[in-house]
C-alpha cells in the first residue's frame, strides 16, 4: 500500500498512558522531521497519579496533572511544534467520527489507540468501518506480550482488516468505558511491564515511520513479547511474493 508523501495529515491519539505516553515523545520527533503539515490531537481523561511513575512517562511533578495536557505541553515545546488535546476520554462515536474527518482535501487520517478496554475499540472498529478513507493502529498488551494491528480504509473499502476484525473475540467481551468506572474498579488493572509498554510504543512508532516517512505499509500487524525480546510481523502476501522471488 503506497502513500503521498506530501499530503498533509492528521493523527489522533486515543490514550497517553502506558502506551501512548511512550509513543509521544517519538511521535513529535517523527513529526517534526516531516516537511508537511501534521496536526496532532491527543486525547485522555486520566490524570497522573503516583502509581503511574513506575511504568509511564511521567515525573513526580505531574502527578494530578491530566496526562494529554502534560505529554502535550511537555513535548510541542521541546520541538517547537503545535498540538492540540482532549483532556477527556473519547467515548461516543459521533465525537470520534468527527475528529476523524478531512480537515482538507487528501489529508492522511491516521487513529492510534492506545487504550486498555476493549469498549473503546468496538467504538474505533464501528467508526473505522463508516468512513471512507483511514488508517487505524490499535496497540493492545498485557504483562509480556502484545499485539499492533493496522486496519486501512481507502475509498471505501477495507484494505486491511482492523483489530477487532483480526481478532473478533474483542467484540464479544463486555467491559466498560474508562469513565463508567469507580475509583476501585480503576484502581485494578491488569498487569503490565514497563518493557510491554515501550515495546509496544515502539512498533506504533515503526509503523508511522513508514507511512509518514516511506509513504507505505507492507505490514498489516505485529506480535510481540518483550520476556522473549522478539517481535513477529504478519507482512502484507503480495509485498511477501516480491521481496521472495
Amino acid at each position: 500500500m503506497k502513500l503521498s508523501k506530501t499530503a498533509p495529515v492528521k493523527i489522533v491519539v486515543l490514550g497517553a498512558g502506558g502506551t501512548g505516553g511512550w509513543l509521544i515523545p517519538h511521535l513529535y520527533r517523527l513529526a517534526s522531521t516531516q516537511e508537511r503539515p501534521i496536526r496532532m490531537i491527543l486525547c485522555d481523561g486520566d490524570k497522573v497519579e503516583e502509581k503511574n511513575l513506575l511504568r509511564q512517562n511521567f515525573v513526580l511533578q505531574d502527578l494530578g496533572q491530566n496526562k494529554a495536557a502534560v505529554l502535550s505541553k511537555r513535548y510541542s515545546a521541546a520541538f517547537g511544534m503545535e498540538c492540540e488535546y482532549i483532556p477527556q476520554y473519547i467515548e461516543q462515536d459521533e465525537k470520534l467520527q468527527a475528529l476523524l474527518r478531512q480537515d482538507e482535501w487528501q489529508q492522511i487520517v491516521v487513529l492510534v489507540g492506545c487504550v486498555d478496554n476493549n469498549k473503546t475499540r468496538q467504538m474505533c472498529h464501528r467508526v473505522f468501518q463508516r468512513l471512507d478513507d483511514v488508517i487505524y493502529l490499535d496497540s493492545g498488551n498485557g504483562e509480556n506480550t502484545g499485539q499492533v494491528v493496522c486496519g486501512v480504509r481507502r475509498s471505501g473499502r477495507t484494505m486491511y482488516k482492523p483489530a477487532c476484525a483480526v481478532y473478533p473475540e474483542l467484540l464479544k467481551e463486555e467491559d466498560r468505558f474508562p469513565s463508567e468506572l469507580s475509583c476501585a474498579d480503576r484502581a485494578v488493572s491488569a498487569p503490565q511491564t514497563i518493557a510491554a509498554n515501550l515495546m509496544a510504543a515502539t512498533a506504533v512508532v515503526c509503523f508511522l515511520y513508514d507511512l509518514l516517512a516511506l509513504g507505505r505499509c507492507d505490514t498489516r500487524m505485529v506480535t510481540f513479547s518483550s520476556s522473549l525480546i522478539g517481535i513477529r510481523p504478519v507482512v502484507n502476501q503480495t509485498r511477501k511474493a516480491k521481496t521472495e522471488q
